[in-house]
């Protein structure tokens, strides 16, 4: 219970230091604080070439671990018999789901005036079914092994908790002026609004996590970066880490413009220091223990492809018709300093990389809730089973 103590109060913290920041700052809340969903409030700094450099350096040395491991002392695995694969169709599941995907783009980017009521609802029943989709590939590539077929519970958890978790990240953009917000507000009421909004929030987790399920069927993802550096903290370590992760955070909401960023790095030294003392496992843990980043990396690597997906068909739901308001789910960016070269988006190519560390984020809280309830926090066979957990530290 001492250990569970910790983690809750650090939890707690990730909500009270930007407030306080924010706070001494504005001198009360800031601007568009409460606004649901969340409406641009202010103008942006404008584009700043130095602070683009910078991002840009940060940016390529993440690039250049992703492609270029062994330059960082990974090793290549050694070699193995691999275990023969059955052939396996498709799950029944997955051609309706991809009817649901096409029907449900159609309609998102058509824009069809006889249908214009439906195209308010076309982001749950889209991104549902590209859910599906993608499970049915990992059945057919796992030899009809998926997330949807050998952890359905798991992927009710997963909804439920999606859905709340996301409402952490709508908090926190509160602090950093609403980097991203939404235009089409009054298409719903506000009882609508937050009723459509967690619904489609469901979506987020499930979507990370089939990703995930799909790169571990490519070997060569995987083993890549397996057999790297252990990097391991002492005790005192983490607490100090778990005192950056929260001077970040009163930080970011006292300079909103300069440290936007830190809505998605803060909680990473905030968390996984305080849920490693209390003997939780976390994406990390497999590094300090034998050096394997595979967790860490490949959700992060399956964020950043939904991602492109999520921008994708934002986008084009706005694109095609620019002079007719889209559904209530259409996002747009406010980002200071960084908003130039975009990639088919509303999106900044550099904010892209903030889809990597949201993964890991988002892969913690789901490891919060579902030890807190006592559900089982496993998602694949790769990571260690909940017995286990308790014997890490």
């Amino acid at each position: 219970m001492k250990k569970k103590t910790l983690l809750i109060i650090s939890f707690l913290f990730f909500f009270i230091l930007p407030f306080l920041g924010s706070y001494l700052k504005w001198g009360g809340l800031p601007p568009g604080y409460g606004l649901f969903p969340a409406q641009k409030v202010a103008d942006d700094p404008p584009f700043n070439q130095t602070y683009f450099n910078v991002c840009s350096l940060v940016a390529i040395f993440i690039l250049t671990f992703l492609l270029l491991p062994q330059l960082f002392g990974f090793k290549k695995k050694p070699d193995a018999v691999e275990s023969e694969k059955t052939a396996v169709g498709y799950p029944v599941w997955f051609k309706p789901a991809l009817i649901v995907v096409l029907i449900s783009w159609l309609l998102m980017w058509g824009r069809f005036k006889v249908l214009k009521p439906a195209d308010n609802f076309t982001f749950v029943p889209l991104w549902w079914g590209f859910i599906f989709v993608l499970d049915g590939i990992v059945y057919k590539r796992n030899n009809g092994v998926s997330l949807m077929s050998a952890k359905p519970n798991t992927v009710k958890i997963l909804a439920v908790t999606s859905a709340f978790s996301w409402f952490v990240f709508e908090y926190q953009n509160f602090f950093v002026l609403e980097n991203w917000y939404y235009p089409n507000n009054n298409i719903l009421s506000n009882f609508g609004n937050i009723s459509w909004q967690l619904v489609s929030y469901t979506t987020v987790l499930p979507a990370i996590f089939e990703w995930y399920w799909l790169l571990r069927t490519v070997k060569s993802m995987k083993n890549r970066y397996s057999f790297g550096p252990a990097i391991r903290f002492s005790t005192t370590g983490q607490y100090i880490c778990l005192g950056i992760g929260g001077i970040s955070l009163f930080l970011m909401g006292y300079f909103p413009n300069e440290l936007f960023w830190m809505l998605w790095v803060s909680m990473l030294p905030m968390l996984v220091p305080a849920m490693a003392i209390s003997g939780f496992w976390t994406p990390f843990t497999e590094i300090s223990k034998k050096g394997d980043w595979s967790f860490v990396v490949l959700i992060a690597i399956s964020t950043l492809l939904n991602g492109f997906f999520w921008e994708f068909w934002n986008f084009g739901s706005e694109w095609f018709h620019d002079d007719m308001p889209t559904n209530p789910n259409y996002w747009k960016y406010s980002v200071p300093y960084l908003d130039k070269y975009h990639l088919f988006s509303e999106m900044p190519i550099l904010g892209y990389f903030g889809y990597l560390l949201f993964g890991n984020a988002c892969w913690l809280l789901w490891v919060i809730v579902a030890r807190l309830v006592g559900f089982d926090a496993s998602v694949d066979a790769g990571q260690v089973s909940e017995e286990k957990v308790l014997q890490i530290n």
